[in-house]
């Protein structure tokens, strides 16, 4: 029997923390040894969380965030909010542990382009050239050998997904993409905000962020990679009266006239070898209640004749996909693992 993997987790009492909890659980190669709280040190799992309880999971108790009692990790998880991830990656690799940070820190490549969305100076820009972007579909070997996962945000991860085969064939026209996302509540986090008490979102739908989301310039970075030449989108967020999901709805302008037919099959060519991108049959759209709680997203495609637009609509789990799925999935990797070790493939019933 191989080695188990120890891995660690700094942040276990936001959503990605509770969504890397229940994953872990049935992991057969890597173990969660740490996980750490402020405001919950001293306590188990368990207590905090209680689906954990009997399981020996549960039983893990909880410590103050110390990277010198994290270094026994082989990787460690950090999902703290921007700013605070930067720091304590840096102690981590200096003690030979592999990070995988799900905070914006080491997403975008660009120093001041951090700074200026962000509005904190990013004080481990030397680690921005090392850190890989961890989405496996477009930059697998390069994951495999990383010891600094940037693991992408939630709507960068179904809209860059949506977007990577049209750009990366040269369908469409680059300057004129509109993206029209929606997430659960999640998204915004597990800390208390009055705009998403249950009574102020549910029987509700409403956009927030406009235009300055900060996922915008990962999207922009990453898409403009694909097609070779800078892109700068219009980037729209809302929030759905659910818990999980984003569906995204990427309006695009094909360069010459295409049937659906044509981009269903570069769409399916590009995902061949990619099996947690499913590429739904022609006249069937993606649903939020089909990914929920698993690591897959589900890509539809419409082609408008009249307007030679091609629409693009990508379902994700915000907090599985989106967050600590990917996360373990980029684990997986760079511990040597398979990409789908310990994920869950079917749905969650509501």
């Amino acid at each position: 029997m191989s080695q188990i993997i120890k891995a660690g987790l700094v942040g276990v009492t936001g959503y990605t923390g509770m969504e890397l909890a229940r994953l872990m659980v049935h992991h057969s190669s890597m173990e969660l040894v740490k996980a750490t709280s402020r405001s919950e040190a001293g306590k188990t799992l368990a207590e905090i969380y209680p689906f954990l309880n009997r399981l020996p999971l549960g039983d893990l108790v909880i410590t103050q965030p110390d990277p010198a009692d994290l270094a026994e990790c082989d990787v460690v998880f950090l999902a703290v909010p921007h700013k605070t991830a930067m720091g304590i990656a840096s102690e981590l690799l200096e003690a030979g542990v592999k990070v995988v940070d799900l905070s914006a820190d080491f997403r975008i490549n660009d120093k001041a382009t951090y700074e200026a969305w962000y509005k904190v100076e990013h004080t481990r820009a030397h680690l921005l050239g090392e850190a890989v972007y961890g989405l496996p579909e477009l930059y697998l070997d390069k994951i495999m050998g990383a010891r600094l996962i940037a693991n992408p945000g939630c709507y960068p991860t179904s809209a860059i997904l949506g977007l990577a085969p049209a750009l990366k064939a040269g369908l469409v026209e680059t300057g004129d993409i509109v993206i029209d996302a929606k997430s659960g509540a999640s998204g915004a986090g597990r800390g208390a905000k009055v705009g998403n008490l249950f009574c102020e979102v549910a029987d509700s739908f409403r956009a927030y962020g406009l235009p300055t989301h900060r996922h915008t310039p990962e999207i922009e970075q990453e898409i403009s990679k694909l097609a070779g030449t800078d892109i700068t989108v219009s980037f729209n967020t809302h929030l759905l009266p659910i818990d999980r999901g984003i569906l995204s709805t990427i309006y695009t302008r094909l360069k010459s006239v295409a049937t659906v037919e044509q981009v269903h099959e570069i769409y399916t060519e590009f995902y061949s070898d990619k099996p947690l991108v499913r590429v739904l049959p022609l006249g069937q759209l993606p649903e939020t209640r089909h990914v929920r709680g698993t690591v897959f997203c589900d890509i539809g495609l419409v082609v408008d004749p009249r307007t030679n637009r091609l629409i693009v609509l990508s379902a994700i789990d915000n907090l599985c996909r989106g967050a600590s799925g990917q996360a373990l999935m980029n684990a997986n990797l760079i511990c040597g693992l398979d990409l789908d070790e310990g994920l869950p493939m079917a749905p969650m019933m509501p």
